[in-house]
Formats: structure tokens, sequence, C-alpha cells
């Protein structure tokens, strides 16, 4: 791995050990596990966005893209990782929520700041899904198809959280601040579902090309994988839909 890489992977180390820290702090300091102010965040935050970091880095060096671009997009994607984390744990340590809260200036700036950072991360991994269909990525059949529909499915969490974050900020805005906090329930286990195939399908396939199985099993295999995970995220929309 080139520099930048091994910089987005450490980054990316460092956020999970923050997530898995503050899974710690919460076992110590107890609390409420849901809602908008608890250590649940910090932990599901850093868990997530460390491993989503070291995914889209290892993912994007399938698909083709000029290596000077890539290299730029991976290190404000990862610098935005860590503003998205930092301004959510510091939230959680002030005992205030993260995303929504408009009570005082700071905390304004602070929301405001995690809801442009999201705008930055839906910019950024759109641009590596466009150029993942654009110009076929590197690899076998079966990584072919794993890598797109990762990317695709990705697409469906940035929208679904982008969604959350509108809808949260309208209600905010209009003064109805807990029902801003309960209008994102529905969306996210959509959310949550579809995040991480960008790992999930490449790595199944990453694994099974090291097997000894023939190119048209390993396929097949990918394709109905691919398959389930499109059906556990049509089912997640649809209980938000039905639950909204």
């Amino acid at each position: 791995m080139r520099r930048p890489e091994r910089l987005c992977h450490a980054t990316g180390l460092l956020l999970i050990a923050s997530g898995l820290a503050h899974l710690m702090v919460f076992a110590v300091d107890g609390g409420p596990w849901d809602g908008p102010v608890s250590w649940r965040k910090p932990v599901t935050f850093g868990l997530s966005f460390g491993v989503t970091l070291i995914a889209v880095t290892w993912v994007t060096s399938y698909v083709r893209v000029q290596p000077r671009l890539r290299t730029t997009l991976l290190l404000v994607f990862a610098a935005d990782c860590v503003v998205e984390v930092g301004g959510i744990t510091l939230q959680a340590w002030r005992r205030v929520p993260s995303h929504l809260d408009m009570e005082t200036p700071f905390d304004t700036a602070v929301s405001m700041t995690l809801a442009v950072g999201g705008g930055v991360l839906v910019v950024l991994l759109t641009v590596f899904a466009l150029a993942s269909f654009r110009h076929r990525p590197a690899g076998p059949p079966e990584m072919v198809l794993a890598v797109r529909a990762g990317f695709a499915i990705l697409l469906v969490a940035l929208a679904s959280g982008a969604a959350m974050i509108a809808r949260g900020v309208v209600l905010t805005r209009a003064g109805h601040q807990e029902a801003a906090y309960r209008s994102t329930a529905p969306l996210k286990p959509l959310h949550g579902v579809s995040l991480h195939a960008v790992l999930v399908l490449p790595a199944l396939a990453w694994l099974l090309s090291r097997t000894s199985w023939s190119e048209p099993t390993r396929q097949r295999i990918v394709t109905a994988a691919v398959c389930c995970y499109v059906t556990a995220v049509v089912g997640a929309g649809t209980w938000a839909g039905i639950t909204h």
C-alpha cells in the first residue's frame, strides 16, 4: 500500500479504537443506550466510520480512478470521517445531542458542521460509485459485480442518511425538536443495513477468489449474496415507509 492508503487504514483503526473505548465508557458509566444523548453514538459512529474508511480505501483500489484523484478523495474522506466522529464524541461527553441540536450557538455550529460533513461524504462516495460503473473495476467477474453492487447499495445508505438530516433540520427549524429526533428512527435500519454492503460483498468475492471453485460458481454465490442484500434493503425500506 502507498502512504496515503496506510494513513487511511491507520485512521480507520483509530476510529474503531475510539468506538471500542466508548463501549467501555458505557459499561462503566451506564445510562441509556437509545436516544439523542447516549454513549451509543460515539460507539456506533466510531466503529461504523472506521470500518467504512478502511473498506472504501481497499475497495477503491479496484475502481479505475486516476491515482492522484483517488488519493485526494481518500484523504478528504478520512479527514471528514475524523470530523464526524470527533463532533459526535465531543457532544456525547458534553451530554448534549450531536445532530439537530440548535439550542446554543456552539451546538448549532457542531450540528451544522456534521450536516455539511455528511454532504461531503455523499459527494465523495458518489464519485467513487459513478466511477465503478463508468469503467469496469479490476478483478474477476464476481469482484466486478460485488464492487458495483456494494457502491450501488451504499448510495441507498447515503440517500437515507441525507433524508434523515434534511427532515430533522426542517422540524428543528420549525421548533419541533423532539419530533426531529423521533423522525430519524424509521430510516435508521435502512441506513445501517445498506451502509456496509461496500465491504461485505467485495470481501465475500475476495474470499471466494482464494478458493479452488470455478469462476461460474463464485459468480453465482456472489449474485445470490447480492440478491439477499437487496432483499434486506428492500425490507428495511418497506419498514421505514410503513412506520414513517
